[in-house]
């Protein structure tokens, strides 16, 4: 099984400032790298609750045998669905580590790496969608350049579309070295100690499996479903999950927004449902060394108040 080193692993668990006898929530259970560290806070009364879309992050949960885990194949855009299914109202946490994995990335099969060759899939839940292969085949010229644009912010979107729909109608492009050596050719200037098909590897995988979608879905049902002076914890990639989590937390601590002129007294304006804990944390020096995908991580943590919003 791929080795996968959790990312701010210390941090996270620290940011949730965990109750032994509460229950807890995994969104991204991946390899299970924070959700032991939470069941080591935990005692015999705590309950850890873990999802995963993946079938592979599941199959790899059942050795870890403990009564408190309880894992669920889930995107955690299900997360509310999930907890009603448990007969669980409210949670004293969770935990978003957002965006591939290690494993993934590193397993061939997959189809996440430009840097492995295997089939061109990209998809998290391998059992649901339409994979980046079938995807390139079918997708219009002007939808790539959106997508590229949009999820990859790539300044050659418009190039490495047009390539890709040029190589297409020669021979479907079916693993993902053919389509990193399109990009490639496509990308005049190259970033350096950048592969020149990041960014479109990036924005093809976020594409397909709608991650930002999921996670904008999410964001509102965690403050729901958590206990007053519960914490979110959530650790973004790039700038446009770390944008949409910012914005969130700050969104909700200021509380609801009224009309502009409004005569309304300091005293009598709603609190926020949030309040934002420290400030954003990234990987130290030492971790990136260690992990060097830890690079772009960054923490945000929130705790719910007893506003109801």
């Amino acid at each position: 099984m791929t080795q996968h080193l959790p990312v701010l692993a210390s941090e996270a668990i620290g940011a949730l400032a965990i109750n032994p006898d509460g229950v807890y929530v995994d969104g991204t259970f991946g390899r299970g790298g924070h959700s032991r560290l939470v069941l080591e806070k935990l005692s015999d009364r705590g309950r850890l609750i873990a999802l995963d879309r993946d079938p592979a992050a599941i199959e790899a949960g059942r050795a870890i045998a403990d009564a408190r885990l309880t894992l669920v194949r889930a995107p955690f855009s299900r997360l509310a669905e999930v907890l009603d299914e448990l007969g669980v109202d409210k949670v004293d946490g969770i935990l978003l580590d957002i965006g591939v994995s290690s494993p993934q990335l590193d397993e061939a099969g997959r189809g996440f790496s430009f840097r492995l060759e295997g089939p061109l899939d990209m998809r998290m839940d391998p059992d649901s969608g339409i994979s980046a292969a079938d995807w390139v085949a079918q997708a219009e010229e002007d939808e790539m350049v959106e997508v590229i644009r949009r999820y990859g912010e790539e300044r050659f979107a418009r190039q490495i579309a047009h390539a890709i729909a040029a190589a297409r109608k020669i021979s479907p492009i079916r693993t993902t070295s053919e389509l990193a050596q399109i990009v490639a050719g496509a990308v005049r200037k190259r970033e350096p100690g950048q592969h020149p098909a990041t960014r479109t590897f990036q924005a093809i995988r976020i594409f397909l499996n709608r991650e930002l979608e999921e996670l904008e879905a999410v964001l509102p049902v965690c403050v729901q479903r958590l206990k007053p002076g519960g914490r979110l914890a959530v650790i973004s990639f790039h700038s446009l999950e770390d944008r949409i989590v910012k914005r969130f937390m700050r969104d909700e601590e200021r509380g609801p927004e009224l009309p502009r002129g409004l005569p309304v007294r300091a005293a009598d304006i709603a609190p926020g449902r949030l309040k934002r804990v420290g400030k954003a944390m990234r990987a130290s020096g030492e971790e990136t060394d260690m992990n060097p995908r830890a690079r772009s991580a960054v923490l945000r943590a929130a705790e719910r108040t007893g506003a109801s919003g």
